[in-house]
């Protein structure tokens, strides 16, 4: 009947793996430090989901006679108690060779002290954390009628997030029975209690062997393994705040010990060591649940703030498992997503997919006004994670709803994700919906900085718009915006030009883009005239270099469109950072509407250009000598000659962005001018930097990488018209011939 039998081994449905290996083995051990031989701990996982478990192994008939009794009753012990503070079971096996007993993973306190230390302030709480489980643990044996009569470094477990739990209950009895005498040929050990030795001290409350046992477990757990009972008159690295209550387990008096649940509440008083922000954290998320929604509200307000003085661990399996069940069953409002969202960036990408998108998933879908708020406030945290399949097919949907919104702090935070949700969603929502919804709330909002934002969204998405979609949209949208009675969205406009200057074709910069631009030359305000001054000399540097190379074949715009991420994209125009947007209602109106009340423009300054051609000695300036403008590209005086029109004031032509006008006819020898020192601002009134983050828009054109095409041939002309000059200048003077022109 061999033939039929089946190894039980294999239908266990937990799979055995290797033992943990010891991070720092002893070179010399000593035996009474030595874990029990009784078990030997393997790690393994759950077959069905592939959970980690830790298991439990013994040896059947071999060794000691006694040892697999003592196995046996320790599996009934664990079977039947059921606490979160005592090891947790899950399931047992015994063959003919060997018992098998399958806990929750957990690592011996003993080698998790090797590999965390309790140095600092951490590391106090995290012991303070561990003493208030044991403690807690003990108590709930002391209710029940029983002592564990092993307490120590072995028969103490440590779980991934740091829970101290009770184990090694094979010697766990009734408290009745009294104190179990030492078996035979064991010799004693520097942990036992001295009545164990000397009946003439007496037993006092059953619990007493157990407490000094719980002091021994504290010197050790700061000064390393007890060498000798009398090593404990010396405190060691033991914290000032364990020193009294130490002190008292380890009475020679077994009656003068104090009780688990007596101590318990003493350490937990205002100022113990117990009073420590890890173990209030800990204590309030195992009583989340019934606790008031004022409190529990109260609590995750206060959570952020508190998590960098938490360990890591403890955030990671404690905290964050009890956060994701709070929002995903609605016993946390939106005040628990930010702790959630912080404490998961400690999270490896697959796992974040694993444990926190479907979470962000669902609650996209609920009509809670202030988690959706949040949640897009906190985008920037987690978009990175999303897939762009769930993004396009998920998400999207309920954020879009946004749009319509009667409340404009949800409207305004809509219209800023996009920037964020726009690059992962597919071609079809970039190209129909998104610029649908954008326009709606650009021509059609009632709050001017919302349709601010607007605008500033669509010259951020340009470049990620479909050609077609592009053409027809981006072009006319901009231009409405420089009609907008709200100054800055017209400012806004001229910014969104600036940084989609890439995405348009020299036909559409000549017929659509510089006449919405040049009627904001004449704007009543002088920060929205100073940048419309500077756009366009972009565009018209812009339209110079295509006429120079032959212009682009009509209505062919890609060849000029930028791709995302480069200079005027998706990702650079008005900068890296989506900051530029991110401005709320009322701050952003009172801000504007106060530096135009108040603060008076400031004209941005010339500085000549670098590297031109110096005159020959003796010669007169030229006329009109090159300027580098605010875009940093090259101008010539028939250029300045269109902004400077003869008989305007100078400080007429300086308001308006333009450098003074030269004089007429400078005598031979006057040196050039200097032209007069740049500023450091060169923003005017409304100030294209700060929170609109405009400023790279400007630093992000390409004629500030250099001179633009044909400079060097308009140098060379002028080069050539100075050599001209001079020669008519220095050839012999006489009487004027009839028909011919004075030049002097």
């Amino acid at each position: 009947m061999w033939l039929f039998s089946r190894d039980p081994v294999r239908d266990f449905p937990f799979e055995l793996g290797p033992p943990d290996p010891d991070p720092d083995p002893d070179p010399d051990p000593d035996p009474a430090a030595d874990p029990a031989p009784l078990w030997r701990l393997l790690r393994g996982r759950r077959k069905a989901d592939g959970a980690p478990v830790s298991v439990f192994t013994h040896s059947l008939g071999t060794g000691d006679a006694g040892a697999t009794p003592l196995a046996r009753a320790a599996l009934r012990r664990l079977r039947s108690l059921r606490h979160p503070s005592v090891l947790g079971y899950l399931d047992s096996l015994e063959t003919e060779q060997c018992l098998y007993l399958v806990t929750e993973a957990v690592t011996p306190l003993r080698r998790h002290l090797r590999l965390r230390p309790p140095t600092g302030d951490l590391g106090e709480q995290e012991v303070a954390w561990g003493l208030h489980q044991l403690l807690t643990a003990l108590s709930f044996l002391g209710g029940s009628g029983l002592v564990h009569h092993a307490l120590g470094l072995d028969a103490v477990f440590v779980d991934p997030g740091g829970d101290w739990k009770l184990g090694g209950l094979e010697r766990v009895a009734a408290a009745s029975e009294g104190v179990p005498p030492r078996p035979p040929g064991v010799p004693p050990r520097p942990q036992d209690p001295p009545e164990l030795s000397d009946s003439s001290r007496g037993q006092g409350e059953p619990w007493a062997g157990d407490m000094w046992r719980l002091g021994c477990l504290i010197w050790e757990v700061f000064n390393g393994p007890l060498p000798r009972p009398g090593a404990l008159r010396s405190f060691g690295k033991l914290p000032v705040g364990l020193v009294p209550p130490f002190c008292e387990l380890v009475a020679a008096d077994p009656s003068a010990r104090p009780g688990p649940g007596q101590l318990l509440q003493r350490l937990q008083r205002p100022g113990a060591f117990l009073a420590c922000p890890l173990v209030h954290t800990g204590l309030f998320l195992e009583q989340f649940q019934v606790r008031d929604a004022s409190e529990r509200r109260t609590f995750l307000q206060e959570l952020s703030a508190r998590l960098d003085a938490l360990p890591g661990p403890f955030r990671r399996h404690k905290l964050l498992p009890r956060l994701l069940a709070a929002l995903e069953f609605g016993s946390a409002d939106a005040s628990a997503l930010p702790p959630l969202l912080k404490v998961a960036k400690a999270l490896d990408p697959p796992e974040y997919q694993e444990r926190i998108v479907p979470v962000i998933v669902r609650l996209f879908s609920s009509p809670d006004r202030a988690l959706r708020m949040q949640l897009l406030q906190q985008l920037e945290d987690y978009v990175e994670f999303l897939p762009e399949a769930t993004v396009d097919a998920q998400i999207f949907p309920h954020v879009a709803h946004g749009f319509l919104d009667t409340n404009p702090a949800i409207r305004e935070q809509t219209v800023k994700s996009m920037v964020l949700l726009a690059p992962k969603l597919g071609e079809g929502r970039r190209g129909r919906e998104l610029p649908r919804l954008l326009l709606r709330v650009q021509a059609g909002d009632a709050l001017g900085p919302l349709r601010c934002n607007a605008t500033l969204c669509l010259g951020r998405l340009g470049p990620l718009l479909p050609p077609q979609t592009r053409q027809r949209v981006l072009a006319p949208a901009l231009a409405r915006a420089t009609r907008d009675p709200f100054a800055p969205a017209r400012a806004a406009a001229v910014a969104a030009f600036a940084a989609t200057h890439g995405c348009y074709s020299p036909q559409e910069c000549a017929g659509r883009v510089l006449p919405a631009l040049c009627g904001l030359t004449t704007d009543p305000h002088p920060g929205v005239r100073q940048q419309a001054f500077r756009a366009i000399r972009s565009f018209l540097d812009q339209l110079e270099a295509a006429a120079e190379f032959g212009g682009a074949p009509e209505g062919d715009a890609s060849s000029t469109a930028a791709a995302p991420g480069g200079p005027g994209g998706g990702s650079g125009g008005l900068g890296a950072a989506v900051s530029w947007a991110v401005t709320g209602v009322t701050s952003l109106t009172a801000r504007l509407m106060g530096a135009e009340a108040g603060v008076p423009p400031q004209t941005p300054l010339q500085t000549p250009a670098e590297g031109a051609p110096a005159p020959p000695k003796g010669d007169p300036p030229p006329r009109s000598p090159p300027w580098r403008t605010p875009m940093g590209g090259t101008t010539t005086g028939a250029a300045w000659r269109i902004w400077s029109c003869p008989g305007a004031p100078p400080r007429a032509a300086r308001r308006m962005g333009g450098p003074p006008p030269s004089p007429p006819d400078p005598p031979p020898d006057t040196p050039p001018t200097a032209p007069p020192p740049a500023r450091g601002d060169e923003e005017g009134e409304w100030g294209v930097g700060g929170e609109w983050g405009t400023e790279d828009a400007w630093e992000a054109l390409p004629s500030q990488q250099g001179p633009p095409p044909g400079s060097g041939r308009r140098q060379r002309e002028q080069q050539r018209r100075r050599e001209l000059e001079a020669k008519r200048r220095g050839g012999p003077r006489g009487p004027p011939k009839l028909g011919t022109r004075k030049l002097d």
